[in-house]
């Protein structure tokens, strides 16, 4: 049989469409086997983890079988309970697959104490950064005479003065004693004098 015969003959015909029948039923099997080996089109939303402790989060992403991976603990920030998530990546609602691990931080048990430092004779703009760099906030200012205009002259907290090298919580309140920039000091012997009366000698009769 010629070429240009078999290419016209029945034969020739039920053999492409057998072929193409096999290409497409392999094709159909290999998008279903890859859309079951990339999981496609199953996804989870990444709760909210927020404020949950570490057994509450173990918990709730069991139920959605995925995974956690504690990184580890950040200072205290007192709007979060103790040992609670304050911190999670992948965000929540964010879509992710089984499996996927979601990376949090727990809150520290409660503030930790750091040293009071050296802010006297200091102005208060100096000071303010200072203890902020610290974990610290300004807290009342007191003016007292002296020349240094807000100068910080003493450094106080709950009512005690504080030394150079104390120790305070992280986010405590220091009051500051400012000079208000005046000069009121008077020697009170040169404040007598000048109100004091001149003494004039009285001539003596006859001379």
């Amino acid at each position: 049989m010629s070429l240009r015969k078999y290419l016209t003959s029945r034969v020739f015909f039920l053999q492409v469409l057998s072929a193409a029948a096999i290409i497409a039923v392999l094709g159909y099997l290999f998008m279903h086997w890859l859309t079951f080996t990339t999981d496609h089109g199953h996804e989870i939303a990444v709760p909210d983890l927020s404020k949950l402790t570490e057994e509450q989060v173990e918990e709730k992403l069991d139920e959605l079988d995925l995974d956690y991976v504690l990184l580890d603990s950040v200072d205290y920030r007192s709007e979060f309970p103790k040992y609670s998530v304050v911190e999670q990546d992948p965000l929540p609602g964010t879509k992710v697959k089984e499996g996927r691990k979601i990376y949090i931080k727990i809150n520290a048990s409660g503030f930790s104490s750091v040293r009071i430092p050296d802010l006297i004779e200091k102005t208060y703009r100096e000071a303010v950064p200072t203890l902020k760099a610290l974990g610290l906030e300004p807290g009342t200012i007191t003016y007292i005479p002296n020349l240094g205009k807000d100068m910080v002259l003493e450094m106080r907290y709950k009512g005690r003065n504080l030394k150079v090298g104390d120790r305070v919580l992280k986010a405590s309140k220091i009051d500051l004693v400012l000079g208000d920039g005046k000069a009121t000091y008077v020697d009170d012997s040169q404040a007598t004098d000048s109100l004091a009366t001149p003494e004039t000698e009285t001539p003596k009769d006859g001379q």
